[in-house]
């Protein structure tokens, strides 16, 4: 009788302990995957990537054309932050000044260019009069270095109609500094200007588009002349390939910028003509006479020409 019970009750048992195991091995699982998951190694570094998010600083020019000088190029260099630290292509490549050059760019800011923009670099100086002198914030480092690296800042006379062109008062690591202490308030693009292989750019194309575009202020031999209200399109003589592209890409002063309408490869032609053929002319005739132009040319050749020309005819008058 007894045997019969047990029969009759061991499958029961077995089968309750089969279900409780499989209870216990659910319940056990769950509490696992919701702390500890599986993940195989290749997963794990995607979802770090992942996390990186690239950021990309607005465009001081805005321009939606790529390879003109904005970060919508075909070639973008991000840190390992997922900043952008450099961008362009084959011709012209853009640069971020380092970061670990803000501390002294601020201490550089400081002492030289505080006074009139502002500690804030807005262009709101100690006295409170907003709008006295520009704000620096949000022009890409482009704009920071053209304007310190060619000597025009800081002003011998900020009130000047005109700041003009001098040896740079600091150096290139000072300029490099500020423009990256002003940007990180602010950060934009166009960053610093590079000319990739400028020995192949294509000299008569740059000659055709200085023509068309730089000509009617620089005039034709880029020696510069006068503009309205006291101001001028200075000369191009002595000017490195760097604030040529950075003159072109952000318009200092007067002049307009040239973001949009000129590519990184036609830059690179003009800066190509500019420092070659203006900064070092080739004078088949003889004395170029400082290539001021065919006006100025013919005013020396009529002055001195016909005067000597004068004084022989007059020296043969008295010897007859």
């Amino acid at each position: 009788m007894n045997r019969r019970i047990i029969r009759a009750l061991a499958p029961a048992a077995v089968l309750g302990v089969a279900v409780l195991g499989a209870i216990s091995v659910v319940a056990g699982s769950g509490a696992g995957a919701s702390t500890t998951p599986t993940t195989a190694a290749g997963t794990v570094a995607q979802a770090q990537a992942a996390t990186t998010t690239t950021t990309v600083p607005n465009a001081a020019y805005q321009t939606t054309r790529e390879n003109a000088g904005t970060a919508n190029s075909s070639v973008q260099v991000f840190n390992s932050s997922g900043k952008l630290v450099a961008y362009g292509n084959k011709n012209i490549t853009y640069v971020a000044p380092s970061s670990s050059l803000i501390p002294l760019g601020e201490a550089v800011f400081m002492q030289n260019c505080a006074s009139c923009h502002g500690v804030e670099a807005n262009g709101v100086p100690a006295n409170g009069t907003p709008g006295a002198y520009p704000n620096l914030r949000g022009l890409g480092p482009a704009t920071i270095d053209f304007w310190v690296e060619s000597g025009r800042m800081p002003a011998a006379d900020p009130r000047s109609v005109q700041a003009e062109r001098h040896p740079p008062r600091l150096s290139h690591t000072d300029a490099l500094a500020i423009a990256a202490w002003v940007n990180s308030l602010d950060p934009a693009t166009p960053y610093i200007p590079h000319i990739n292989s400028i020995s192949s750019a294509s000299v008569s194309d740059g000659f055709s588009l200085f023509a068309l575009n730089c000509a009617a202020c620089h005039t034709i031999t880029g020696g510069g002349d006068a503009l309205a209200a006291g101001t001028n399109a200075p000369s191009l003589r002595n000017i490195p390939a760097t604030q040529v592209a950075e003159a072109i890409r952000t318009g200092p002063g007067n002049m307009p910028r040239f973001t949009g309408n000129l590519s990184d490869a036609q830059v690179r032609n003009i800066v190509a003509y500019v420092t070659g053929y203006i900064q070092h002319p080739s004078n088949p005739g003889g004395f170029g006479l400082g290539g001021l132009g065919p006006v100025a040319e013919g005013f020396v050749g009529l002055a001195l020409g016909v005067g000597i020309l004068a004084l022989i005819a007059f020296w043969i008058g008295d010897r007859s």
